[in-house]
């Protein structure tokens, strides 16, 4: 059931996607008297549809392959790859009769409206819901790094106060692109000590791996005590009790959570001695630990206080888009840094199944629309890429045109055509295959 949630969630948000950039050229091509033939949802190969109808000479329809979609554009070699129409002499409807900057606009069309559907969702989130975050001042216990942080010398307890040299407000911000996709040193105070961290350029690898939580964990460090525990579970054959606190695991004492979660890791499959205090009491007592090193309670944990910003109806649009923005150039940044080969690929690429686990097995509209709000400004990025059957493609052909002062040969379009959808092909292939490979990995 979970499979079915992820799929239909990610079918609804690519959908809605797609229909909106094609949407963008349609209306760009009607603005400037440019016939279009069809207005599709996936692409209908070899003629075959799901759904079609005609409404004022255009066919309207859902194809078969979940590839995207398009719109059939009269007089312009695109995906289709409908040749016969060129052969006649140029009509004044048809897109190789207008002027190259009116063909750039039909080209940016969609893009455009991607980049104006990203920043409108982010803008009805912000309005909708402000903004909640946790001031880095209220992080008094320090961080809890993972193997990613450990690695580049966080200790637990370590106090972020700066990146770069600038204060750091928001404690999220340290898992922000701010921090990851820049060059950034990290300056952390380790009790008396104050230290430089480097974060390593090549951190992408790393968190294609282990994931964002084992760079720096979203909890803080906390103290904690028993607030339910689960059936079945050594924490209940121990008799643990809601309200005990866990002060040390076989003689070792435990302040904070993290401290108790290492050494159960460390006991996997083995029985230990914990102390526990229930109100002014203390008592031993053994207990199993999983496989997994759970012990198996839901703790209370004594969170920093959180502060919420509420924006009004205008105020919220610069914040909306602003952060829509900013996911474009982040997307930006990530790709350079693969083409630099600071990132690889495979850690990188996702294919439509990376991307429904994101939506995650149960429906979220929060998640599902800030999803949705994101992937709206990677379509618009990556269509911008200069290659033969994106738009980006087409706009650079238009653009040598602009100073050529002619267009580029029928027959080069066509080559660049057939050699654009090879690669995109080839692409599509291996993020499968690496999404793929990714889900075996973890079973």
């Amino acid at each position: 059931m979970s499979v079915l949630i992820m799929a239909g969630q990610l079918i609804l948000g690519l959908s809605i996607l797609v229909i909106l950039h094609e949407f963008g050229h349609f209306l760009a091509a009607r603005a400037f008297g440019i016939k279009v033939e069809k207005f599709y949802l996936f692409f209908d190969a070899w003629g075959v549809s799901l759904f079609k109808f005609n409404y004022k000479g255009v066919e309207y329809g859902i194809g078969w392959l979940p590839l995207g979609g398009y719109v059939k554009i009269a007089g312009m070699i695109d995906e289709s790859m409908d040749t016969d129409q060129l052969a006649g002499p140029p009509q004044p409807w048809e897109f190789r009769s207008k002027p190259a900057w009116q063909r750039l606009i039909v080209m940016l069309g969609g893009i455009i409206v991607n980049i104006i559907v990203g920043i409108f969702i982010f803008w009805v989130l912000t309005m909708r819901y402000g903004e909640t975050y946790t001031p880095n001042a209220e992080i008094k216990n320090g961080i809890v790094p993972g193997v990613i942080g450990q690695k580049m010398g966080l200790k637990a307890g370590d106090k972020i106060y700066a990146v770069n040299g600038k204060p750091v407000e928001r404690f999220e911000d340290l898992i922000s692109s701010k921090v990851l996709l820049d060059k950034t040193i990290l300056n952390v105070r380790r009790g008396a000590q104050t230290l430089d961290i480097k974060v390593p350029p090549t951190i992408l690898n790393d968190l294609s791996d282990y994931g964002i939580e084992e760079f720096i964990s979203r909890l803080p460090r906390v103290k904690f005590a028993i607030d339910t525990v689960a059936a079945n579970s050594g924490a209940q054959s121990a008799g643990l009790k809601k309200g005990d606190s866990i002060i040390a695991v076989n003689g070792k004492a435990i302040t904070y959570f993290d401290q108790m979660q290492a050494q159960l890791r460390q006991n996997k499959n083995k029985e230990v001695e914990l102390t526990i205090k229930r109100d002014t009491a203390v008592k031993e007592v053994k207990a199993r630990i999983d496989k997994d090193g759970v012990l198996g309670f839901k703790p209370k944990a004594l969170l920093p206080k959180d502060t919420t910003i509420r924006y009004g109806f205008f105020a919220s649009l610069p914040v909306g888009a602003a952060k829509a923005w900013g996911m474009f150039t982040d997307n930006a940044k990530g790709i350079k840094k693969i083409f630099t080969g600071q990132v690889k690929a495979r850690k990188a690429i996702s294919s439509p199944i990376g991307i429904a686990v994101m939506f995650g097995s149960h429906v979220d509209w929060i998640r599902f629309w800030s999803l949705v709000g994101f992937l709206s400004m990677v379509l618009a990025l990556t269509n911008l890429l200069p290659i033969p059957g994106l738009d980006g493609g087409h706009t650079v052909f238009l653009i040598i045109e602009m100073i050529k002062g002619k267009p580029l040969s029928d027959k080069f379009l066509e080559r660049a055509q057939i050699v654009g959808f090879v690669l995109l092909i080839s692409l599509m292939v291996f993020a499968f295959g690496n999404d793929i490979v990714k889900q075996v990995m973890k079973k």
